[in-house]
């Protein structure tokens, strides 16, 4: 009876609603890039236009979608939610460097960004649910070639809004987040600024170690915050970009060591 009691009291915070409707997220994401696939892009692509605006047309329909995601999680209680600095994002040759803290990260940053371009890993084409959505998107894969780097700059010069992990994977909780040096190379090759954006999911939750079913005792809090952009040529001025793409991202690192300390 005492175990029983104090389990009941661990798992507070309407534990057993917020388990059903995670459940029903997870179910609701992987149907709803289904319907995307088979139903909704074809028919958004099938638009005559220009190649670019039918990209930015599947771009909008996959970032409402994600938007309308987040709300459900919101709105159910499954987490709580909020992002200061959203009007900041869009820009023309921005790219968007944020931590990743957690799978659900994603969904709100390009469900608020909502024609970015984004870089995500290559494992998600061959990802059934959300094979479509990437490809109409024309989104761009992690695979960790010189063209992926060479694409996602060409991306930027041409006044488009990149979002990128420079991580590659999720946080390990507890740790700073460890930025690979191809974002930087990226920004410095392309962006005309560099927007940081924190990051914080507590308590942690869909991390690398975690299945979607350990839900935590208490419910999630995910801040996003945007940061001061960073002018690339403050880094790139006189100096090779091999260099300068090593100096952004130290400068990256120590930010993010002292923003999300903060």
């Amino acid at each position: 009876m005492d175990l029983a009691a104090d389990t009941v009291t661990r798992r507070g915070d309407f534990w057993a609603w917020r388990f059903v409707c995670t459940a029903l997220s997870f179910a609701l994401f992987g149907i709803g890039g289904i319907v995307l696939r088979v139903a909704v892009l074809p028919v958004v692509l099938a638009w005559p236009a220009p190649e670019a605006v039918r990209r930015r047309r599947a771009r909008r329909t996959v970032g409402r979608a994600f938007w309308l995601h987040s709300q459900f999680m919101h709105r159910t209680g499954t987490v709580v939610f909020r992002f200061d600095g959203e009007e900041r994002l869009g820009q023309p040759g921005q790219m968007i460097v944020a931590n990743h803290p957690s799978l659900i990260d994603v969904v709100y940053l390009i469900g608020h960004a909502r024609e970015a371009n984004c870089v995500v890993k290559h494992s998600l084409w061959k990802n059934p649910c959300m094979r479509g959505p990437v490809t109409a998107a024309g989104y761009i894969s992690n695979d960790g070639s010189a063209e992926m780097l060479d694409r996602a700059a060409d991306v930027l010069r041409d006044g488009q809004t990149l979002i990128i992990f420079p991580e590659g994977t999720r946080t390990t909780p507890g740790m700073d987040p460890v930025f690979h040096r191809g974002a930087a190379a990226i920004a410095v090759r392309g962006a005309r600024i560099v927007t940081p954006v924190f990051i914080t999911v507590v308590p942690t939750t869909l991390t690398k170690a975690e299945p979607w079913y350990s839900v935590p005792k208490r419910r999630v809090h995910v801040h996003i915050r945007v940061g001061d952009d960073i002018p690339v040529a403050d880094f790139s001025e006189h100096a090779p970009a091999p260099i300068a793409s090593r100096r952004l991202n130290a400068h990256l690192h120590h930010l993010y060591a002292r923003e999300l300390k903060a």
